[in-house]
């Protein structure tokens, strides 16, 4: 998992082959002016998703995981307060892993809360069990996905 602001996209350009692609997109697209919704950038390799709203709290919150793709999640406006953990130490997921929804859910809790404001990011890979969008404020952001492979 990695929290880093926009400014700082370029250290993880290495990380993945499209990371520069999608990083450059966050940071070269008016991305309040996106309608809410899937973009394709690079087919169904790299797309992003464009959410406005508010969420849910921690009490009610599930950690997630995916497994086809990994996820650059970017706050556009608002702060997002998020959760992980570790994959290894969840639990068997309480939703099973859904192949079209690429998604599994558990019904663990985690100890690890932070802020994600305006202009910063998080990574989640495959092993990043995560909860996003823990909050009452209205929150804008971009969910980007890249496929692992």
């Amino acid at each position: 998992m990695v929290l880093d602001s926009l400014q700082n996209a370029y250290r993880y350009y290495t990380l993945h082959p499209l990371f520069e692609q999608a990083f450059r997109f966050l940071q070269e697209t008016d991305l309040m002016a996106l309608s809410q919704g899937q973009q394709a950038i690079e087919g169904r390799d790299l797309f992003a998703i464009i959410s406005e709203g508010t969420g849910t709290t921690e009490k009610e919150a599930k950690l997630e995981v995916h497994r086809k793709y990994i996820d650059i999640q970017y706050v556009v406006s608002g702060t997002d307060h998020m959760g992980w953990k570790s994959l290894t130490f969840c639990k068997q997921p309480d939703i099973p892993y859904i192949e079209e929804r690429d998604a599994a859910f558990f019904p663990d809790k985690t100890s690890n809360w932070f802020d994600v404001p305006a202009g910063y990011f998080t990574i989640f890979y495959p092993d990043d069990a995560h909860a996003a969008m823990i909050t009452e404020e209205t929150v804008r952001k971009v969910v980007l996905k890249i496929a692992v492979s």
